[in-house]
């Protein structure tokens, strides 16, 4: 885990998320290409519908991100932060408690998984 700014990526795939390309960045990674978002600026990006399988999210900057009704169970997520974002209906890695979901959103904390 990393204390570094958030990262504008030149990865195609990111530019997608940052566009609003949800369909065409999940069609790409049916086809097998990969996506490293670590320590991404996703901050207020609109992910619904984002296919998440096994991403990594650690140290991204989810702030004010609209992420209702993803499926995270299967992402990294540790050091990540959610100030602001939309979670209704997600679906937490199991090692994240209410709490540490709640401060992240409430005051910007990292997310720590329990370990």
């Amino acid at each position: 885990m990393t204390s570094e700014m958030p990262k504008i990526l030149t990865d195609s795939l990111y530019q997608m998320l940052r566009e609003g390309q949800i369909r065409e960045f999940n069609a790409r990674r049916a086809k097998g290409e990969a996506c490293d978002l670590r320590g991404a600026d996703l901050r207020g990006v609109d992910l619904r519908g984002m296919n998440t399988e096994g991403i990594d999210l650690s140290d991204c900057y989810l702030r004010q991100a609209d992420l209702r009704g993803l499926n995270l169970s299967r992402c990294r997520m540790e050091g990540a932060s959610l100030f602001g974002a939309n979670v209704s209906g997600v679906f937490f890695p199991p090692d994240l408690s209410a709490d540490e979901i709640r401060l992240s959103v409430e005051h910007g904390t990292r997310l720590r998984p329990r370990t």
